[in-house]
């Protein structure tokens, strides 16, 4: 458990302030939004659904993304800019939650529009920053896809001149083809990576679509190899924090009509069908990639999909699933990218979310996933404020032991380290290779927490609401408000911790519970600490 601090940032007095600026309420009930950390970046193209979805759409994700790339820009065939309706409602509501509108500009996958599009640059440009600042978006996302090498020059202007002509604050971002072999042919070429890294905000590596729509034969959508080589192949041409890695929310069937090959299907539509169908699934281990299979018989529910009724026979599918997501996630802590972007929202399972910005951020903690503390828990370990118990557990439920209390301040402070030598004979339960030794004798010396005797430090003891109340009222120097103290009732007047206690509460530190107690001798548990940390946050920041 770490608490990274400058003293210089933090004087004593009001730090210790600060940290504690909480309300320490265990009831399972009131669960506080998170103030997400500083993470890693992630994004998510939106495409499927009403507009009139999107705000729901992005809040089932929660905290996690960080700008939402709606497809309000497209190009009409002679190559100059085609705008959907942008909805000002959409915009607002997102900057209210702190994420960015960044549209895409798509070419929709065909070749003379977007080639059309790059030549007629100067004009598209003027459109796009034009329809950017009126309807107050954060920036642009590049989506030319499938035109000819030639124009890889062109491209790279292109992206260069909106990155000219619009306000730095502005996000100018570029969706680019995996390219995992380095070839220099085919519209795969078209993208200029350092050219490109060098006038944008960064990339955004499409590290799927290993198998495509009328591939012959069925394979991964992203097989973890692919992915991997194409990350490579990207950082011998852009730095890791111009570069986002692509996931995809899909998967693609096969069956026997070869019309259908590789076609789509959003991962909801694959469990669905999986579960419709009773099919049967294998995890291919090479690709790291689920497989499916099901047959469709005369007498089973029809099925359509995008319209279309699925055809009697047998299909095989492959697309992604938790253990394929989580794999390919971990390769952003690896190689230490910006973060993700994922095509696209509304087509992944709802579980997604449990999990997505742990492992992104490089924390597998297991036991957080659906733990109401996730976002606290994410954002103190992303400060680098708390670790976990080991590399795939938090603890969230474990009580706070006073090792780590002390552990806590001292970084807190930024007094980690200032005293190498301290000598820990005065704790004779403090051995020399203590894990949090330093810290508790730190501690000790600046007053923070004492021993509970003279040479009793008690590290494995839980943290006490009292005693913490106790704690911080005294380094704080509070006195309680007789106008705003609250009446616990089963904090006696004459008890120990009672002034301490309506010290803290006047001050509006902590809080009891609805039936009127304040529970003094219940533990703090380690998800509390993080909800602590994650409410002060903003405040330490300043």
């Amino acid at each position: 458990m770490y608490i990274r601090r400058s003293l210089a940032k933090l004087v004593a007095i009001v730090s210790i302030a600060t940290l504690m600026t909480l309300i320490l309420n265990e009831d399972e009930n009131v669960q506080a939004e998170a103030v997400a950390a500083q993470g890693k970046f992630n994004m998510s193209y939106m495409f499927f659904g009403s507009p009139s979805s999107y705000v729901s759409q992005v809040d089932k994700s929660g905290q996690t993304l960080d700008v939402v790339s709606p497809g309000y820009f497209h190009l009409n065939s002679d190559g100059s800019l085609q705008m959907d309706k942008i909805s000002s409602s959409f915009i607002n509501e997102m900057h209210k939650r702190g994420k960015k509108v960044v549209p895409f500009l798509s070419n929709d996958f065909d070749e003379q529009v977007g080639e059309k599009a790059i030549d007629n640059r100067e004009a598209v440009v003027k459109q796009l920053v034009e329809a950017i600042k009126s309807n107050n978006l954060d920036g642009i996302n590049m989506d030319i896809e499938n035109v000819d090498a030639t124009y890889r020059d062109k491209y790279t202007d292109m992206v260069k001149m909106l990155r000219n002509q619009l306000p730095s604050a502005k996000e100018v971002s570029v969706a680019v083809a995996s390219n995992p072999t380095g070839t220099t042919k085919g519209w795969v070429a078209a993208y200029d990576y350092k050219g490109l890294a060098a006038v944008s905000d960064y990339l955004m590596l499409m590290a799927y679509d290993e198998s495509y729509p009328g591939d012959t034969t069925p394979g991964p959508v992203a097989s973890l190899p692919f992915v991997e080589k194409s990350i490579r192949y990207a950082l011998t041409q852009v730095s890791p924090d111009k570069l986002v890695l692509g996931v995809p929310f899909y998967g693609r069937y096969w069956n026997q009509d070869p019309v259908s090959n590789g076609a789509g299907l959003s991962l909801q539509t694959v469990n669905k069908l999986i579960q419709t169908y009773k099919g049967t699934t294998r995890y291919d281990m090479a690709s790291e990639s689920p497989v499916a299979t099901f047959t469709i018989n005369p007498a089973d529910t029809e099925t359509k999909i995008n319209g279309k009724k699925l055809a009697l026979g047998t299909y095989t599918v492959w697309y992604e699933n938790e253990q394929s997501l989580k794999a390919k996630l971990k390769l952003v802590g690896k190689y230490d990218l910006k973060g993700t972007g994922s095509w696209s929202l509304n087509q992944e399972t709802a579980d997604t979310w449990d999990y997505y910005s742990l492992w992104a951020d490089g924390f597998y903690f297991a036991d957080m996933q659906k733990h109401w503390a996730k976002g606290d828990v994410l954002a103190a370990a992303n400060r680098g404020w708390m670790l976990g118990t080991a590399s795939d557990r938090f603890a969230p439920d474990a009580a706070l032991t006073r090792a780590e209390a002390a552990t806590i301040m001292v970084r807190a402070l930024g007094l980690s380290g200032e005293v190498a030598s301290i000598n820990a004979a005065g704790f004779k339960d403090v051995s020399a290779v203590h894990w949090a030794r330093q810290d508790i004798m730190i501690a000790k010396q600046h007053g923070l927490i004492q021993g509970i005797s003279d040479d009793r430090f008690a590290p494995d003891q839980v943290m006490t609401r009292e005693q913490i109340s106790a704690l911080l009222s005294r380094v704080l120097k509070l006195q309680p408000s007789g106008l705003t103290a609250a009446k616990f009732s089963d904090v006696p007047a004459g008890s120990w911790s009672a002034k301490a206690i309506a010290a803290m509460s006047s001050n509006g530190l902590v809080d009891g519970f609805a039936d009127g107690t304040f529970r003094p001798r219940a533990s703090l548990t380690r998800a509390e600490m993080a909800t602590l940390l994650s409410r002060v946050a903003p405040r330490l920041t300043k």
